[in-house]
């Protein structure tokens, strides 16, 4: 059926000027996103008649190239998921992989102009995990009625796609890439006669069975000169041909789907030739590679970073149900003092299968919560499935700290270790700094303070973390006992510490101790020190780390402290005068003018709309005192807006000041900001000795109401 709407390009179904902001323009598209633009950046609106394909319940069918892409977001937008999603679990219907690639592409194609349809294929959290925190109501298509599920979308699929993988499996990752651009089903000769079976005798629109290569190159090379133009390339899928999980999300957007490995020469030349077509700092990889660190290594070498992600599943479900992040406040700490501060972080968190399978289970295990643990999780996961996050977040205790795998959104690995080579230049900026960009904006949307970072950066690439991640407090580096002795702590641009672990990757609680004696054994008490190290997740969770109380206590008893990075990093500042987070301080005192929330939550450490600090003012105006109850060299501030936690820009406070104060009584400013518009405002200072910080809005968001998301102070004794 087709029909005839007005549109601007092919999308635009409305146009809204708001009043309150004249010049904010909100275009409302056909996919039911919105987007945002400044009417000052708008040359031309032009509307034309477009025919498009609706299916029989009136739902328009996008095409790989119409679906909604902002270019701040590592996936496309789509349509919240429909009232009731259709599952199959494709193990119980023990379908080959052949089948489970062409039931994946068939759930990209459809869920694209809406998600409908989930998939289960990885059965080792509890089945309701996801799809519960997703608030997903499910129908199940029986096991032995599989193939109902494509008769049900059958007018939304074109045709088919025919291949053999006779020659070699790469063909399935060719005809699934053609699926998605063309919404075809890749199927095989055998595959097509159980659609037949079944009712369903679709046209077979291309025939890949009269190709004749018979390797990976030959493949992915006749998919370069033949569709690769009219693939996406804001996503490459890196897939085994024979591993049915993210050809959902690529089938979705019409992205490539390869399996190509850079230590084979031919292999690596087109491979090479795609990664150089998608922009550093906003385009990734999903998947995973023939071989980890020169398949990073090559994403690293074109500035891209890679979300692994083989066993990922229903990204294109998960991405649909887009709510903000929900950071919880974080914990206020004691005062430093002359002892041993310890912090354990567990390993693979930048692998969002992990994330998705074991961890679920891991996070299960009693000994959580019991000693300070820092788990690692991918950042990419505030758009690939905020709720993903926000589940962990829920559950987490005070001793539960989240922190970025490596090295940021996806895994870059700078340098590698293993086998002494640098992958990003070390003594150039140009490859890393747009990653670093992508990474500040992810890292603070998920509420992530550290990162892990496999193996090591130069100084150069440490200074772009520093001068392009100012939402950080450290970084930490991996010691593999391949170094000519320890790799040694540095501070970058006088703030930013970065830290080796060691150890790393260990396999339990009795290797960690024993490293951390290493430095422990020398305490004399009469300055802090500082260890960290890492745990890998598949020998050492909770139950087993948990022993490290304990242990530790032994070494020097009474001297110990394990906590969770964010604490480790400011403690670690302030214990080398370099300027730390003041509102972590458990003395801290806050007041405000009088609001509907508590005066607390203005610097809890969360901008969450849950945790934000709102006046009860109805003129736009309010005010948020905080006391460190000693004076602090104060030399920079940071407030989150009401935009940081999610909502609308218009709510972001528009004039307010900063001022300092020694006694209370009488007030320096140090920060006047009129008309802003941003999320969040970090502003360096001339230091200044304070005792007292106060923030005064005095033109609140369009609705009259003052909102402060978080307030952050930094400083130094």
């Amino acid at each position: 059926m087709k029909k005839a709407l007005s549109l601007t390009l092919a999308l635009l179904v409305a146009l809204q000027l708001e009043a309150q902001q004249p010049t904010q323009m909100i275009l409302n598209l056909a996919n039911g996103a919105a987007l945002r633009s400044e009417v000052s950046e708008v040359e031309k609106i032009t509307f034309a008649d477009t025919l498009y394909n609706v299916n029989s319940s009136g739902l328009r069918i996008l095409e790989a190239n119409e679906v909604c892409w902002p270019e701040d977001r590592l996936l496309p937008m789509f349509l919240p998921p429909a009232t009731t999603v259709k599952t199959l679990d494709m193990n119980s219907a023990s379908l080959s992989d052949e089948e489970r690639i062409m039931f994946c592409t068939l759930q990209g194609i459809v869920n694209r102009s809406q998600p409908r349809i989930l998939l289960y294929n990885h059965n080792e959290e509890p089945r309701t995990t996801w799809p519960s925190a997703h608030s997903l109501r499910l129908s199940a298509v029986s096991p032995s009625r599989c193939y109902s599920l494509v008769k049900t979308f059958q007018d939304e699929i074109n045709g088919l796609v025919l291949y053999s993988n006779e020659l070699t499996n790469h063909y399935s990752n060719l005809a699934a890439t053609i699926g998605g651009l063309d919404r075809l089903l890749p199927v095989t000769a055998e595959i097509r006669e159980k659609l037949i079976a079944n009712g369903m005798d679709f046209p077979v629109v291309e025939d890949l069975t009269q190709l004749t290569m018979n390797n990976a190159a030959g493949v992915y090379n006749y998919l370069y000169n033949n569709y690769w133009e009219r693939c996406s390339h804001r996503l490459l899928i890196s897939e085994r041909p024979n591993i049915p999980y993210v050809h959902d999300i690529g089938a979705a957007c019409g992205a490539a789907c390869v399996w190509l490995d850079p230590r084979t020469a031919a292999e690596r030349q087109v491979l090479d030739k795609m990664l150089r077509d998608l922009t550093p700092g906003r385009d990734i990889v999903i998947g995973w590679y023939p071989e980890e660190r020169t398949g990073v290594g090559e994403a690293t070498r074109s500035g891209l970073s890679t979300v692994p992600a083989d066993f990922f599943e229903n990204a294109t479900v998960y991405t649909a149900v887009s709510k903000p992040v929900v950071i919880p406040p974080v914990p206020r700490r004691g005062k430093l003092e002359n002892k041993v501060y310890a912090s354990v972080y567990i390993s693979d968190g930048d692998n969002i299968q992990y994330c998705q399978h074991a961890m679920a289970k891991i996070f299960e295990q009693s000994g959580r919560g019991k000693m300070p643990l820092n788990w690692t999780i991918s950042p990419a996961l505030a758009d690939i499935s905020p709720m993903m996050l926000n589940y962990y977040y829920k559950k987490a205790t005070a001793n539960d700290c989240f922190v970025s795998g490596p090295s940021g959104v996806g895994y870059a690995m700078p340098y590698d270790a293993h086998n002494s080579r640098y992958y990003a230049s070390s003594n150039s900026s140009s490859l890393i700094t747009p990653y670093a960009q992508l990474t500040q904006r992810f890292i603070e949307k998920a509420g992530l303070r550290v990162i892990t970072i496999w193996d090591d950066v130069s100084a150069t690439q440490r200074k772009v973390y520093a001068d392009n991640c100012p939402y950080l407090y450290g970084l930490t580096i991996n010691d593999w006992e391949r170094q000519n002795g320890r790799l040694q702590y540095s501070v970058q641009s006088d703030w930013l510490p970065v830290v080796p672990q060691y150890p790393c990757y260990a396999s339990g609680a009795d290797v960690i101790t024993d490293f951390f004696n290493r430095d422990i054994k020398n305490f004399r008490g009469n300055e802090p020190m500082f260890v960290t190290g890492q745990a890998t997740v598949w020998d050492a969770g909770p139950d087993q780390l948990v022993a490290l109380r304990e242990r530790l206590d032994a070494l020097s008893p009474g001297n110990v402290n394990i906590v969770r990075a964010d604490h480790w990093f400011n403690y670690y500042n302030e214990a080398h005068h370099l300027p730390f987070n003041l509102t972590m301080l458990e003395a801290m005192e806050v007041t405000s003018s009088p609001a509907t929330t508590d005066a607390d939550v203005a610097a809890d450490g969360s901008p969450s709309e849950r945790y934000m600090w709102i006046s009860e003012a109805a003129d736009g105006t309010g005010w948020v005192q905080l006391d460190f109850k000693e004076p602090f060299l104060v030399s920079r501030y940071v407030v989150r807006h009401a935009e940081a936690a999610g909502l609308e820009p218009g709510l972001n406070s528009r004039n307010f000041t900063v001022e300092t104060s020694l006694d209370g009584q009488s007030w320096t400013t140090v920060g006047t900001h009129t008309g802003n518009i941003a999320p969040v405002t970090d502003a360096a200072i001339t230091p200044v000795e304070a005792r007292y910080v106060r923030v005064s809005v005095t033109n609140g968001g369009t609705d009259g109401i003052v909102r402060i998301g978080d307030i952050e102070v930094y400083g130094l004794h």
